[in-house]
């Protein structure tokens, strides 16, 4: 089997982030049976969802992490072109859900473990393989700790995001908070007689306004980013019932983007500092969820071993997106890269593609990188 015969199989499972990933892991914990593969299950309070650990070659040494999410986007709502459980390969590309974010890297992934349980290694390969990262990474955080203690810190972890097989060290860390600003019921007729909430909401956002000019003036800078500095983003707000109401309540969502110098914490206090004093008291602001930033330097050794098994004109630089590497660099204490074949650029769109071109490259540095600690 191809890794693109497998990708196939791995499309046609809907494994939306709102539905269970449990057909595609055990579908996949069975290859790794038929090949005598060891593999550990990490289920979900509801044992609807789980993550997968697979290890090949001598657990007791530091090894190689390729990680993965199995989880994609939902389609409703998007016109596609063909059906987007179905993959369809069409002029050098393959269509589907998925295809790019991300399971054209867990086919060739699967595929070298596949491979590697033929060979004696002399360090461990291992794979990964969560859910639910398309929701704020929050699948694999169940793992992590087992990770920690059931293997040792890898040399490296590959993160297989679509970044078109270049190399990605760093991304920004991100926050999400939810505001309920508190307002008292009132005829409109009277309405300064009345707290508005949506009056509340609005010094919020003008207090995030100012934080965010503030942050783009004399915040940190890293130019490796399209947008170099931590940025603040109000995404939603929902608030009223009638016109001729004063609204008792209003809801704000806003985000936290943050470079790794940047605390995110400290941000939501200048947020919170800075709205005007009358309301203060009248906004409760709970954090939704977070995940870390990520920043590995181009100096060390575990990127030096990842240029030597991609091409020299492998560019290196950041990327505008999240991904789960920052858990995993802060739970395993190892270096992480972020490498893997398709366009995130494609990625959560009508008609997502992952070019057959790219799964070869991949499928060529992943055979590197097997053959780099085979015995």
């Amino acid at each position: 089997m191809k890794s693109s015969e497998l990708l196939a199989q791995l499309i046609a499972f809907d494994t939306t982030s709102y539905k269970s990933n449990l057909d595609l892991i055990l579908h996949v914990k069975a290859l790794f049976d038929q090949h005598k593969i060891e593999t550990l299950l990490n289920f979900n309070a509801e044992k609807n969802k789980a993550n997968l650990l697979a290890t090949v070659g001598p657990k007791d040494l530091p090894g190689i992490m390729l990680s993965g999410h199995s989880d994609v986007v939902p389609v409703e709502g998007q016109q596609w072109d063909s059906p987007a459980f179905e993959a369809q390969q069409k002029d050098g590309k393959i269509y589907g859900r998925g295809t790019a974010d991300m399971k054209g890297f867990l086919a060739c992934a699967i595929m070298t473990m596949l491979d590697a349980s033929k060979l004696t290694l002399k360090r461990p390969l291992h794979l990964c393989i969560s859910y639910d990262e398309e929701i704020g990474c929050i699948g694999v955080r169940g793992i992590l700790d087992q990770l920690a203690a059931t293997i040792k810190p890898p040399m490296l972890c590959v993160i297989g995001e679509p970044t078109m097989m270049q190399l990605a060290l760093a991304h920004k860390g991100k926050t999400v908070f939810r505001a309920h600003c508190c307002g008292e019921e009132g005829h409109s007729a009277l309405a300064p007689n009345f707290v508005n909430a949506i009056h509340v909401a609005s010094s919020l956002v003008e207090s995030i306004q100012r934080v965010q000019q503030n942050l783009q003036r004399d915040g940190h800078q890293d130019l490796g980013y399209d947008i170099p500095y931590t940025t603040v983003h109000v995404g939603k707000i929902a608030g009223g019932t009638a016109l001729n109401i004063v609204p008792n309540s209003c809801t704000v969502d806003y985000e936290i983007r943050h470079l790794a110098e940047d605390s995110s914490t400290d941000i939501q206090n200048q947020i919170l500092q800075q709205i005007t004093a009358h309301f203060q008291d009248q906004i409760e602001v709970n954090e939704v969820n977070q995940y870390p930033g990520l920043k590995t330097s181009p100096t060390i050794d575990a990127v030096k071993f990842m240029q030597e098994l991609l091409p020299p004109d492998t560019a290196i630089g950041n990327i505008s997106f999240g991904t789960e590497g920052g858990l995993f660099q802060n739970a395993l204490h190892c270096p992480v890269v972020v490498c893997g074949p398709g366009d995130i650029a494609v990625a959560h769109r009508p008609n997502e593609f992952v070019e057959v071109s790219q799964i070869q490259l991949c499928e060529i540095f992943l055979n590197k990188l097997l053959e780099s600690i085979k015995y």
